[in-house]
Formats: structure tokens, C-alpha cells, sequence
């Protein structure tokens, strides 16, 4: 009977650890990282001052190094509004941008992986009403094609008229969006010219669902994240209480566990290709992690090697963008990369104050996670970011 039981409970905690370990990855040293560790606990003052500052409620840093944690700490207040509630390293953010390269331009490639689209296929080939750029004077006609919406050079507007397109569509409206989007007037020609849009990657949801047969929230999670133990990364949270809240509406409503950017919130249904995601600074690092091991991470591959090398580099006549598929690499926009590290370095940050940075040079990747719009749509974290960044950067003894 007592071997019975014994080895029910040993049963049991093997199961129990594997998993808390298929949550988080092992933390360890700076030192035995090759990292200075008075030199990243400095980042906590300039973290503090601009808490102090008021530019955000709170914070939540992690950096990570060959597939470890070497630090992690939670600053200020998740939620100031309307009462103050501490900042912890599990809360769950509002990743706004950071769905675009996580959850859409993943799931684009794993389906470029199985034969199924190419990025050169036209986008009229999966929406036919989408309409091509028309020179006026020659009538000459441009296709936008799928390397167009993933590095930001389609041409297409950077957002959409929220108000104007609920009261003549109605709300939640996914297909009139898309017809919205397939036939509104250009920006530029395809390929010639960079201006970040995220109906781009509404519309690539919407080429996803289409020849997934799934929502992009199924497909994501059933192919990345859930493989990948990320158990706090999806669309719409169930424990919306752990999340970092975001903006005071007008209304008096105050957006927490529901998307912050209004195109995903009213159009959307809060399930979309540019914005939607929520996670924590743990499941972040697991999915760097993946990205820093070509695509792999704990015996389960999420991607080919050859597709993250493509996602991370800028494609061939398309340098002077500085766009990868869906990471940004060296754009106008990539500042959170702060001025050391390398010239490998990609990342992404989102509206709401949320940063990644991975450099593959030296294996680090760095989690910066900010709800800078709490309660109002005030606070700024670019030189922010930076600052971190370069800290972090300069920790790297080895």
C-alpha cells in the first residue's frame, strides 16, 4: 500500500515539474551567463526614475541568454486606476504589434512551409476583390503580392476610419473589413516605398483563416504557442483579473483582459492579425528562445531553420526597408534595439508599451513589457526602451 502511494506521488511530481518547467525557462546567474550583474541591476534606477516620472504605471523586464533567465523583476504598479495593485513578473500584457510577428507572420510561414502559399503568390489570389495599384496616366497595373504586407510596403493605408466603418458596417464586421481594406485607395505602388500599416496583417489573418480553415486564434495556439508550453499567451484571456489594464475609455470603461488597439476591440471581435495577443514576460522568452534555436526549443520545432533565417533577414531588394517578414530589423521603428547591439538584432514593440529585442550574436533576448497607456494614452517608453537596451547590451561580458 505505502509503495502504492509512493509511487503515485512521485508520479505526480514529475508530472507537477514538468509542468512548471514547460512554463518557464530555468533561471540562472548573471555571472554564469557571461553577464555583469551589477551592471543589470542598474537598469532598476532608470526603470524607477521614469516610473517616478510618471511615463508608465509599472514594468516587467526580462533578458534572457542562452535559453536561461538571467534576469527578471517586476517594477511600479500594474494598475493605478482605480486602485493602485502591484506590478508582478507573471501579469499578463496587452501585446498590441507584438501579435504581428508572433501570432500572424508565424503562422504565414508555417503554412509557406507546408505548400501551401509563397510570398510572391498575389493577394487577389485568396481575395479576389483585392484591388491592384493603377498608374493614372498609363493605366499600368500593380499587384500587391504576400512579401508586400509582411515587410509593410503594400501600399496600404496604416490604419482605418474605427468610427466611420462601425456605423456603416456594424460591430464586430471581420468580412467588411477585409472588403474595406481590399479596395481602398493606395498609398504608393508595391515594393517601392515603406509605410507600416496594420491592415496588412489583418489582411494576411484573413489569407491564414482562409486556407487554415481555422480563426487565427485556433491555428496559432495549436501550432505555436501551446507546443511551445507559452500556457498564457492567447486572444481574449479568460483571467482577465491578471492582466495589466490599459486605457480609461471615454465611457468610463476601462479596457482590462480586451484589446487596446480599437480596429481589433470594435471591427475585430478582438481576434485580429495586427493587435489581440496577450502574454507574460515568461511565455515571451520561451518563444525567443525557439527564434534563437532556429526554430526549435525543447524537442518540438515550430519552424525550419530556413524559415526563421528568412523571417530575420531583409529580403532581396527590399534592404533599404529594413523590414524582415514581420520583425523589424533596422526601420524607423526599431529603436527599442537601443545603439549596441549587433547588426543581426530584430524585434518588435506594440502601441500599449511592449518591447522584444533578440540578437542572435550573442544568444540574448531582451523582454520589455509596459502598459504605458494606463489609464490614459499619455505615457512614452522609446527612449525608454532604448536606454534598457543599451544597458543590457553593455551586461555582456562573454
Amino acid at each position: 500500500m505505502w509503495e502504492t502511494r509512493h509511487w503515485r506521488f512521485v508520479f505526480l511530481l514529475v508530472l507537477l515539474t514538468g509542468y512548471l518547467c514547460a512554463q518557464s525557462l530555468p533561471l540562472i546567474s548573471a555571472g554564469e551567463a557571461g553577464m555583469d550583474g551589477a551592471k543589470l541591476e542598474q537598469i532598476d534606477r532608470v526603470i524607477e526614475k521614469a516610473i517616478g516620472q510618471k511615463q508608465i504605471p509599472g514594468a516587467v523586464l526580462l533578458v534572457m541568454r542562452d535559453n536561461c533567465i538571467v534576469y527578471r523583476k517586476a517594477y511600479g504598479f500594474r494598475q493605478i486606476y482605480p486602485e493602485k495593485r502591484p506590478m508582478r513578473v507573471e501579469t499578463v500584457f496587452d501585446l498590441a504589434s507584438l501579435t504581428k510577428p508572433l501570432a500572424t507572420a508565424t503562422s504565414l510561414m508555417i503554412l509557406l512551409e507546408q505548400g501551401r502559399i509563397r510570398l510572391l503568390d498575389k493577394v487577389k489570389l485568396y481575395i479576389p476583390a483585392f484591388t491592384p495599384w493603377i498608374v493614372d496616366s498609363t493605366e499600368e497595373k500593380s499587384d500587391v503580392r504576400i512579401i508586400h504586407l509582411l515587410t509593410h510596403t503594400s501600399g496600404l493605408p496604416p490604419y482605418a476610419p474605427v468610427d466611420e466603418l462601425k456605423k456603416r458596417f456594424g460591430s464586430p464586421a471581420p468580412d467588411s473589413l477585409i472588403h474595406y481594406i481590399a479596395t481602398v485607395k493606395r498609398h504608393h505602388a508595391p515594393g517601392t516605398y515603406f509605410k507600416y500599416s496594420c491592415l496588412n496583417f489583418i489582411t494576411l489573418q484573413h489569407i491564414i483563416e482562409r486556407i487554415s480553415g481555422r480563426t487565427l486564434q485556433d491555428f496559432s495556439k495549436k501550432n505555436i504557442f501551446k507546443p511551445l508550453g507559452m500556457e498564457h499567451t492567447d486572444y481574449k484571456p479568460s483571467a482577465t483579473a491578471d492582466c495589466a489594464p490599459t486605457q480609461l475609455l471615454d465611457d468610463g470603461t476601462l479596457l482590462q483582459g480586451i484589446v487596446h488597439d480599437p480596429l481589433a476591440r470594435v471591427m475585430m471581435d478582438c481576434i485580429s492579425g495586427n493587435a489581440g495577443l496577450f502574454s507574460t514576460a515568461d511565455d515571451l522568452a520561451l518563444f525567443s528562445a525557439m527564434m534563437l534555436n532556429m526554430g526549435s526549443f525543447n524537442g518540438t520545432r515550430i519552424l525550419s531553420a530556413a524559415s526563421v533565417r528568412t523571417m530575420t533577414s531583409l529580403p532581396a531588394g527590399y534592404e533599404k526597408f529594413g523590414r524582415g517578414l514581420g520583425w523589424d530589423l533596422n526601420s524607423a521603428y526599431s529603436s527599442n534595439q537601443g545603439d549596441l547591439f549587433g547588426s543581426q538584432t530584430y524585434g518588435h514593440t506594440g502601441y500599449t508599451g511592449t518591447s522584444l529585442i533578440i540578437d542572435p550574436e550573442t544568444r540574448t533576448g531582451v523582454i520589455f513589457l509596459t502598459n504605458r497607456v494606463h489609464p490614459h494614452d499619455k505615457g512614452s517608453v522609446v527612449r525608454l526602451r532604448s536606454l534598457v537596451a543599451n544597458m543590457v547590451a553593455a551586461a555582456i561580458i562573454k
